[in-house]
């Protein structure tokens, strides 16, 4: 027998106006963009994702200011330093869509990487902090002149470094900007050195409002509850989305808060990006195939509903927070208004491993819990319940996040649960759950075999087209007034500077898309190059990585040059060469080039007519389809067409 009191006491550490549960929003939706649905198919998406009255309530979402990154690239507000743009990329359309449906949810941008530009050519943002700190400000702003959006609290970096001058002068920059309700989080990495840095600091403790760690296993350290600003696990989660997944997720929500104080959020919200890339569904929820419309609703929606649906900005932790006597945990929030929500877990070991840290060993078992309640909640009488099965061991059909038909009545403020393991719990007074339905999505398909895209679109609703997946550079509509022809409107790689970069990206530009599992097929696209001589541009097939990796991607590159050569490597790098000579092409005019493989072999068209064949490959045996630039430079795309066998 477990007996649990539960007063009326609030953790005094922790006043946020967040219940303790963020979603954070990154590169997820950049590559295969959700927006590329049908509409309805959309808003059932957003649905799941964020309306509080059907089915989740996300308290927190949080934009990568500027994502060149580990599965893909976001484009910047200023790809340059003359140059500002608030329109570019889907997170202007997501959070406002957010905000639509849940008016009271709390907005966050945090830095993944920075455009060339900030650090004067070097890889690094800190040796012109005013000029960091204005670029990041300059998001802030536009995103209220512009869109409207109430931006509440901005990170430093992305699991690098930080610059404590860095910080002074952004929180200066925040104020003299008349933002001196933006709070600021560090450093979105490890506990130290941070911590460390607060306590010794007093002027970068006053910039800093939230300490802010990733993947911190439910612990933190003395010193950061020394320091008694707010504690966020800003980044956790990042597990496969199957029922192990869900309950990695139902784990770390409660203890984060049970164990170490700490407000939890989520990388990433949805899945909507190629499955063979990095991270593959390692989202809350699967929507990767905009083609077919399919989509899939996996156990770690559910298992966030068991707290958002029940609880709302503005609740807080009960001080009775803790570990069970035979295994698990439970959370208690309140609205101070008399309404109370008591979230269970009882997750075993091997039915949690999160992605990361590695998990020490623990044990469950089933057992009897007596919950007490104390002061004012004495007088509550019945209880909402819902509850979630996993049945991992009996094998049964889980039941996930399914309503008691009978409230659970108390007898003086008391109850006693039979914990099963492997379950979550949620006992409430908030009447409202529901799961909520829609119609069952298409069924999954694969990309088609034949497709076109001839980028003919006067206004774009987003700046990507769709279904390309940018790995390095950035891919956007373009508008070519130069061009009476037929190229007045094309797809233009647009970064003319390596980026301060998060991970070793690639020296070239690259976009990638398809099938992976492609292997016999013809790639055709018009390319232009923009830069006279040393400039160069690609297509390719069988490209077999993307994302961090994508630096040693492996494929059939076709590449022509503004010199008048071209060659036929093997590799991204270019060094594997299966075949080069002369093409006479030249910058500033139009060439189709035509790149077809079948089994073991490759050949390729120039404006229709043979330029190299019999190029012979052994490996890779499949992959995306590729355009992309030879460095960082200005190039146009159009016509691009794919048949696959």
């Amino acid at each position: 027998m477990c007996n649990i009191c539960l007063k009326l006491v609030w953790f005094k550490s922790y006043e946020s106006k967040s219940s303790g549960l963020s979603i954070h929003d990154s590169f997820d939706l950049a590559l295969l963009p959700t927006v590329n649905f049908p509409q309805e198919t959309i808003k059932y998406i957003l649905s799941y994702l964020i309306l509080s009255y059907l089915i989740l309530s996300y308290l927190i979402l949080s934009y990568l200011i500027l994502s060149y990154l580990p599965d893909g690239t976001e484009p910047s507000h200023m790809h340059y330093e003359n140059d500002e743009n608030y329109f570019r990329g889907y997170e202007w359309w997501l959070m406002k869509e957010a905000k639509k449906r849940n008016p009271d949810i709390t907005l966050i941008g945090l830095p993944w990487a920075f455009p060339g530009w900030v650090g004067h050519g070097k890889n690094w943002p800190y040796d012109f902090p005013d000029i960091t700190a204005a670029y990041v400000v300059n998001w802030i702003l536009g995103a209220k002149q512009y869109h409207d959006l109430d931006i509440q609290y901005v990170g430093i970096w992305n699991e690098r470094n930080f610059d404590s001058k860095y910080i002074k002068l952004l929180r200066y920059t925040l104020d003299k900007s008349g933002l001196d309700t933006v709070r600021i989080i560090a450093s979105d990495n490890l506990w130290e050195p941070i911590t460390r840095s607060l306590l010794l600091d007093p002027e970068l403790s006053r910039a800093v409002d939230v300490i802010g760690a990733h993947y911190p296993g439910t612990t933190t350290v003395a010193g950061a509850l020394k320091t008694q600003k707010k504690l966020w696990s800003s980044e956790d989660y990042s597990t496969f989305n199957n029922e192990v997944g869900g309950g990695c997720w139902a784990r770390i929500l409660n203890q984060n808060y049970s164990i170490s104080n700490q407000i939890t959020i989520s990388w990433n919200l949805v899945a909507s990006y190629y499955d063979d890339l990095p991270f593959g569904r390692d989202g809350l929820m699967t929507a990767e195939e905009p083609w077919s419309g399919n989509y899939v609703v996996e156990s770690p929606i559910w298992i966030t509903a068991h707290t958002t649906q029940f609880t709302q900005p503005g609740w807080t932790y009960l001080q009775t927070v803790g570990h069970l006597a035979q295994g698990g945990s439970y959370v208690a929030l309140t609205d101070g208004k008399g309404n109370l929500t008591v979230v269970i877990e009882t997750m075993s070991h091997d039915h949690s491993v999160c992605i990361r840290p590695p998990l020490p060993p623990f044990n469950v078992t089933s057992q009897n819990a007596t919950f007490q309640l104390k002061g004012s909640f004495v007088s509550i009488k019945e209880l909402q319940v819902w509850r979630s099965r996993f049945n991992f061991e009996t094998k049964k059909p889980k039941h996930i996040f399914k309503s008691s038909p009978c409230l659970f009545q108390l007898s003086d403020g008391s109850f006693t649960l039979n914990l099963a393991v492997d379950e979550v719990y949620t006992l409430t007074t908030i009447t409202t759950g529901q799961k909520g339905s829609y119609p069952e999505p298409p069924a999954s398909a694969h990309f088609p075999k034949v497709y076109k895209d001839d980028f003919n679109i006067r206004n774009p609703p987003f700046s990507e087209a769709p279904d390309f997946a940018d790995q390095t550079g950035v891919f956007e509509y373009y508008v070519n007034l130069t061009d009476p022809g037929p190229h007045v409107f094309t797809l233009r790689q647009v970064l003319t500077q390596r980026p301060i970069t998060w991970v070793t990206d690639a020296d070239q530009t690259i976009s990638v898309i398809g099938d992976y599992q492609w292997q016999n097929l013809t790639v055709t696209c018009d390319v232009f190059m923009e830069t006279v001589k040393t400039g160069g541009v690609f297509i390719a097939a069988r490209v077999d990585k993307g994302g961090g990796s994508i630096r040693t991607a492996a494929g059939i590159f076709y590449w022509v040059f503004a010199d008048g050569s071209f060659k036929v490597t093997n590799d991204l790098a270019g060094q594997t060469v299966l075949a080069k000579g002369e093409s006479g092409t030249r910058a500033f005019g139009w060439h189709t080039l035509t790149l077809t493989i079948k089994g073991g072999y490759a050949s390729g068209l120039l404006n229709g007519y043979t330029l190299w064949k019999y190029a012979t490959l052994e490996s890779p045996k499949n992959g995306w389809a590729a355009i992309g630039t030879h460095s960082f430079e200005l190039a146009q795309f159009d016509n691009f067409a794919v048949e696959a066998e």
